[in-house]
């Protein structure tokens, strides 16, 4: 029994979970401009519980479609080794699935109005997670499967703000671009570090054009993160002098053009990560001070 929870976990990749626990909420505290408030909205933490299950769901539906893969790429994954059956995966999707469309509609019965966004929202994510890894599997054709994925994890922010139906506020919008241009360079530079062991089984990017091209395209995806995390700061709602603020995140990200040139994928991959958190972080300061 220990051994099958302990496969579970695994297979739900629950590391790969902080962002949605952190981004939902946020996309809720940056509608509101105040962090304080959230204890006012529950639905904030069923619209959560709903992200962290429907992203273990994806995770495990992931692995499902790919086992036959992995066994020979990735041996180690629970399904890969057989430490879970199928029928026991498809049992655990099922259960998160549930439990996040249960937890959707705890939200949408608390919200007071406007519930069509927040369902169109998560309606969105199910169809491009499904399209990810069944037909058409966009996973398997690069740029289309990079911009999929990209979306999905911007998404979490727009889907916290509309909890509270907070989307017309610009800053969730501008956050929201912030984490998909930053993600989509990221994305794309795995696919440069990954083009050999990703063989036959997808047309990346980097397979198209080059990897040297790819990190060009993912150094100009980077600079419009750039504008989207420095546009709140010039446009509102924050003080012009609070960008400095977000001076960490915004130096690592003009620094990439070295790593990218040398070809230091992972270096890269890894320091637009951080940039990431850092962005996130230096908002989080900004609405605290």
């Amino acid at each position: 029994m220990a051994n099958k929870l302990v496969a579970s976990i695994q297979l739900m990749r629950v590391k790969n979970l902080g962002l949605a626990l952190i981004a939902t909420p946020l996309g809720a505290a940056f509608a509101l401009l105040d962090f304080e408030s959230l204890t006012n909205y529950p639905e904030v933490a069923l619209a959560t519980l709903s992200v962290l299950f429907f992203m273990a769901a994806g995770n495990a539906l992931n692995d499902l479609s790919d086992v036959e893969i992995d066994k020979v790429a990735h041996p180690s994954r629970p399904l890969a080794n057989g430490s879970i059956s199928i029928s026991e995966a498809r049992l655990l999707i099922g259960l998160l699935s549930f439990l996040s469309v249960a937890s959707l509609a705890g939200c949408l019965y608390l919200m007071e109005g406007s519930q069509v966004y927040t369902g169109a929202i998560y309606a969105l994510a199910v169809i491009l997670m499904l399209t990810y890894d069944h037909g058409p599997r966009t996973k398997e054709k690069g740029l289309f499967g990079n911009v999929a994925i990209s979306t999905l994890v911007g998404a979490v922010v727009l889907y916290g703000s509309s909890s509270i139906e907070g989307l017309n506020s610009a800053l969730c919008w501008y956050v929201a671009g912030v984490v998909f241009f930053v993600n989509l360079a990221r994305e794309i530079i795995k696919d440069c570090q990954d083009m050999e062991a990703d063989g036959d089984f997808r047309n990346t990017l980097p397979m198209k054009i080059g990897k040297e091209n790819s990190r060009m395209v993912a150094y100009v995806l980077t600079l419009v993160g750039i504008v989207f995390l420095y546009i709140p700061y010039w446009q509102g709602p924050f003080l012009f002098g609070q960008l400095l603020l977000q001076t960490p995140a915004i130096f690592i990200l003009m620094s990439l053009n070295g790593p990218m040139w040398k070809g230091e994928d992972y270096v890269a991959a890894t320091r637009l990560r951080i940039a990431m958190l850092l962005g996130l972080a230096g908002f989080i300061i900004t609405i605290l001070l």
